[in-house]
């Protein structure tokens, strides 16, 4: 009995009432008034005992240009819905803003690997400098990216296992001001917030969709 009021005199929100958060500890949700709007709501959650609370935001943020799908493909514009981990490094071209995980400074030859015929698809590579490039396909020179990019951490969309043209390159950034190819991105002042908060050992997952769909993930 004791268990069961304890679970009932927490608040019910949008965390509390996702379908399953796994070993989630720590939730950023994002989520659209619905399939084809590019702006959103991004929030942080963090689990304390069985409950669910709200740590920051909500903020207004952006998704891809053409809205949410459950069926992203290579450059459809689209971010993709579901509720995924947090990939294990975070990049940037600015200092480390005071992250929990590795940190890697981006320099010349850092890339995204975005084409879908490449063996290293959806990963990242480090060339040499001016190192001509084994792959396509609208890959992202990182270096050079400066504004989305001061910082950023990979949501672990498409790697277990990696679908060929399924998408890639699926990144929490810095907001430039308008809609995304994909990625989700808020403020660089909320995002330095957010990814200095985002803790490993606490199995962080990003749960993303339009609000009517989002107790489904």
């Amino acid at each position: 009995m004791a268990a069961r009021s304890t679970a009932s005199s927490c608040p019910s929100n949008l965390a509390s009432q996702l379908a399953s958060t796994g070993a989630a500890r720590q939730l950023i949700t994002v989520q659209s008034s619905g399939w084809g709007t590019s702006v959103a709501s991004v929030e942080l959650w963090q689990r304390t005992g069985t409950c669910w609370v709200s740590v920051a935001g909500p903020w207004s943020g952006f998704i891809g240009q053409s809205g949410f799908s459950d069926h992203k493909s290579e450059g459809d514009g689209t971010t993709p819905t579901g509720i995924y981990g947090l990939g294990p490094v975070m990049y940037g071209n600015a200092p480390n803003p005071g992250v929990q995980e590795p940190y890697h400074l981006l320099r010349c030859g850092d890339w995204w690997d975005e084409d879908p015929s490449s063996p290293g698809y959806n990963t990242f590579q480090e060339l040499a400098c001016n190192q001509p490039r084994p792959f396509d396909g609208g890959s992202e020179a990182l270096w050079q990216e400066t504004g989305p990019y001061p910082s950023f951490a990979v949501i672990d969309y498409n790697t277990g296992p990696i679908v060929r043209g399924a998408g890639s390159a699926i990144f929490f950034h810095a907001s430039t001001g308008g809609p995304t190819v994909g990625c989700v991105s808020v403020p660089l002042a909320d995002l330095d917030l957010a990814l200095r908060w985002l803790d490993p050992a606490d199995s962080p997952a990003f749960v993303m969709g339009p609000a009517a769909e989002m107790t489904r993930y």
